[in-house]
């Protein structure tokens, strides 16, 4: 399998995206209404805000990552481009991966605009674990992005699409939402990045389990 296929299929994603921003907008807006909520119900900077941060920002990025999967094969289908793609001189599963990736890079990009807001709402100071945090999240976005890639995919061509991706989605993505919100909370409270091998041991095992099993049932998703 080449990266150049991948690559070129996440560049189309992106710069379909970045005529449009509807995608991304969408998310933002989403993300930011949580944050503002949640802001009116915790007191920023209290010991209870620590303790539920890491929830509150996985729930913003979950919940904004859905409205962006369920977008990801809605131009295909909707335009009649996804045959095109399939049509393409390549295997499914590079389709898939590059499906994935685009997904993917829309989610940090939301969670590179976030972790500021999040920061002076809630008056948090985690710039001496923002390596370790920023590993937590990538590894979390990408299990998250890799499942949801491939079950997009399949609620695509459903009429009850926006409900039947989530419903889907949740159930399977349990492990790697439960890792990454117990291993955010923890490296915020404690500070200590060892405390959260284990979790991102979780996450790592899953991201590869997910990976895997996605790219080898994409073919049999997508086929007619």
């Amino acid at each position: 399998m080449t990266l150049s296929p991948i690559l070129t299929i996440a560049w189309k994603d992106v710069l379909s995206e970045f005529r449009s921003r509807e995608t991304l907008s969408a998310m933002l807006i989403f993300c930011l209404i949580v944050v503002v909520i949640f802001n009116f119900v915790f007191e920023p900077g209290s010991e209870i805000v620590r303790e539920m941060i890491g929830g509150i920002l996985w729930v913003a990025i979950t919940f904004a990552g859905i409205l962006g999967l369920n977008r990801s094969f809605i131009y295909e289908v909707d335009q009649g481009c996804l045959l095109g793609l399939l049509l393409c001189p390549v295997d499914p599963h590079v389709i898939y991966y590059g499906k994935m990736l685009g997904n993917l890079l829309f989610m940090l990009i939301l969670e590179i605009i976030i972790l500021p807001l999040m920061v002076v709402f809630f008056n948090l100071n985690i710039f001496h674990i923002l390596l370790p945090l920023w590993v937590i999240l990538f590894l979390g976005t990408l299990g998250f992005s890799a499942v949801g890639t491939l079950l997009s995919a399949i609620s695509v061509n459903t009429r009850a699409r926006e409900i039947l991706l989530p419903v889907l989605l949740f159930p399977i993505a349990i492990p790697i939402l439960l890792a990454a919100v117990k291993s955010t909370s923890q490296l915020i409270n404690s500070g200590q990045f060892t405390e959260t091998l284990a979790w991102i041991k979780i996450l790592a095992g899953f991201d590869i389990i997910f990976l895997v099993l996605s790219g080898l049932l994409f073919e049999y998703v997508v086929e007619d």
